[in-house]
């Protein structure tokens, strides 16, 4: 049980920095660092206990590399979400009034931005976290942090920069992105995080 109220509080801060940041107005860099060091702490904090996925991809990620019990997949992953619309609903408590306005783009564009970073964020967590050849390393939560904060400044005003189902959803409770497209950013980033996986064994078949 403790692993799985890990994963709710990872995701919970997570999403709840990137709603409070966004409705307050931040522009330029503020977003992608406050999110990126939220991530980064977190990771930080709960890896000992549940392995910080805080992210429904990088739990199927970790899962198809082989390290990850199948009984704790569907528990990690509702917990995510869970944490995820949590989050949301106190950062529009936090932030009453806020007018939300939802990113725009086509369903390509979309599609290829969060395949993509979601892809390079599950590829970095097997790599740091979870290869026998960077076992105890120190830089782990800083390498998956920079990841996020990569992808959101380079596509967060394409797709949103969710990278991550639970983000997803929490966005979409606020308004970030439609209900509409939410199918889309759920299936990219599953997609994302098993194209990592698969990756990650084809370059390191020793790893088991």
């Amino acid at each position: 049980m403790n692993k799985y109220i890990a994963e709710f509080i990872g995701t919970f801060f997570l999403v709840l920095t990137i709603g409070c940041t966004v409705m307050a107005g931040g522009t330029g860099g503020i977003p992608p660092l406050a999110i990126g060091s939220a991530l980064m702490v977190m990771i930080y904090a709960g890896g000992h206990v549940s392995g910080a996925h805080f992210n429904p991809a990088v739990t199927l990620a970790v899962f198809l590399r082989g390290r990850c019990p199948a009984g704790d997949v569907l528990p990690y992953m509702g917990a995510q979400m869970i944490a995820g619309l949590a989050a949301a609903a106190v950062a529009s408590f936090l932030r009453p009034g806020f007018v939300a306005h939802a990113v725009s783009a086509d369903f390509a564009h979309v599609a290829v931005a969060e395949v993509l970073y979601t892809f390079a964020l599950a590829y970095v967590v097997l790599n740091v976290a979870t290869s026998k050849d960077t076992l105890g390393n120190s830089y782990f939560g800083l390498a998956i942090g920079f990841t996020v904060l990569a992808g959101a400044f380079a596509v967060g005003d394409i797709s949103g920069g969710a990278f991550n189902p639970a983000v997803a959803v929490g966005a979409a409770s606020l308004g970030f992105i439609t209900w509409q497209k939410l199918w889309l950013h759920l299936l990219a980033d599953l997609a994302g995080g098993a194209l990592a996986a698969i990756a990650f064994k084809t370059l390191n078949p020793g790893d088991k």
